[in-house]
């Protein structure tokens, strides 16, 4: 500092002025001199303490700023937050393990477990599948301590949002947090509904504990329409990219959120049966991609969650892509079931659909949290329902068998929660 001042002081000649010390002599044609150095002295000083407060104000509105555009980006790649043991953790990095502790409920025994669903129940012989626990690289995710869970969720609401899949891992949390209940009668459907495949709404309520569990059927998040007129033929139906679904008015307001999609976004599902993508009315695009369609749709999500989920609130979880294990041969398929998890992916860690929802969420102006579960559930080809379901004639390759599969995703979501102090 002291060097930066004195450059400033030195004078026309190049040498340095005199020094505040030195005897000044009355009536003497250096008084002006000195006076005028004393002035231009001042001012240099001035100078540089404006400088450094403006450093410093810099610095601080970079502090704002810039930090809290870092934990969104963590919030963004799905590392869990504020955790000492997880915090510089990727949990989704890693492997299963055997773990004879699993699983954690009997699935026979939790009248939320679809039928479907149950394996054992529906006639698998062996168990082995049930004893394998995710194991991250780098830490260890925290055992499920169902007693604090259910006390952390007094007075809340939790929703999931999506297909099939959003509503398994809604019974599997479900069975879960029954395991600490001692009176199983206080858990029920709030309207009495029995668990199916098509109602749009499901809601479990804890009754002791004071809190929901509910799912909703959206299983493209965006709005399905009506054929509009004059459309070709092949159009017997649209979706709308640009609306989110009409019953999204009821996710609002919730605790914690979790969000899926990408089961229903393949050809079967979408051109085969007539249906294609409009957006902001006629006329329909009938030659767009389905990725191009799930970028845009999810697009659409991201800024109703920008614009509706108060996140000061509600914490928000977007699951990515679950890999089924068919095997295409000629015109069957197969599902290729083994009696352990797989040592290698064989391509099935990787999904279009995964990439898309980490881009969106990565530009996103609010926190949300990535669930990247693709590469756990590559391994799996143990865990499928296969042959096991209530319908011996359909063989299931996608679901997952419960217990299983999507109680880790639940472990997961639950040591993000407990990390942050506000829950």
């Amino acid at each position: 500092m002291m060097k930066m001042v004195n450059s400033l002081s030195l004078n026309g000649t190049g040498r340095r002025g005199l020094s505040f010390g030195s005897p000044r002599v009355p009536n003497s044609p250096r008084v002006g001199f000195y006076r005028k150095s004393l002035v231009s002295r001042s001012f240099e000083i001035l100078i540089v303490i404006c400088l450094l407060l403006s450093f410093l104000i810099a610095m601080g509105c970079g502090y704002i700023y810039v930090f809290p555009n870092l934990s969104q980006a963590i919030h963004a790649y799905g590392v869990l937050p504020n955790n000492s043991s997880i915090a510089t953790c990727d949990v989704f990095e890693g492997s299963w393990i055997r773990d004879s502790s699993y699983p954690l409920y009997n699935g026979s025994e939790c009248p939320f477990a679809e039928q479907g669903f149950n394996c054992l129940a529906n006639g698998r012989k062996d168990d082995e599948y049930l004893k394998w626990r995710w194991k991250p690289d780098s830490c260890d995710i925290p055992q499920f301590n169902v007693h604090k869970i259910l006390d952390g969720l007094r007075g809340k609401r939790i929703v999931f949002v999506g297909d099939s899949m959003s509503r398994t891992q809604w019974e599997s949390l479900i069975c879960l947090l029954m395991t600490g209940v001692e009176d199983k009668k206080s858990v029920y459907e709030v309207n009495g509904n029995k668990i199916t495949k098509q109602i749009r709404f499901l809601g479990v309520r804890f009754g002791s504990f004071n809190f929901t569990v509910e799912f909703y059927r959206s299983v493209y998040l965006v709005q399905p329409g009506p054929k509009p007129r004059h459309s070709p033929k092949r159009v017997k139906w649209t979706l709308k990219l640009d609306n989110l679904d009409d019953i999204s008015r009821q996710w609002i307001d919730s605790d914690v959120l979790i969000f899926n999609t990408g089961q229903w976004w393949n050809e079967g599902k979408l051109f085969q049966t007539g249906g294609y993508f409009q957006v902001g009315g006629p006329p329909v695009k009938l030659g767009m991609q389905i990725t191009t369609g799930f970028r845009t749709a999810l697009t659409t999500w991201a800024s109703w969650v920008e614009t509706m989920v108060n996140t000061n609130r509600t914490r928000v979880f977007f699951r990515t892509f679950e890999p089924s294990h068919w095997s295409d041969q000629g015109h069957r398929r197969f599902c290729n079931m083994t009696e352990e998890p797989i040592s290698e992916t064989k391509g099935k860690d990787q999904s279009p659909f995964s990439d898309i929802i980490s881009e969106v969420v990565k530009n996103m102006t609010v926190p949300v949290t990535i669930l990247r579960v693709t590469l756990m559930g590559a391994f799996r080809s143990d865990a499928h329902v296969g042959k096991w379901s209530d319908s011996r004639s359909v063989v299931d390759c996608s679901h997952w068998c419960l217990p299983g599969v999507p109680d880790m995703w639940n472990e997961i979501v639950f040591s993000s929660l407990l990390s942050n102090d506000g829950f």
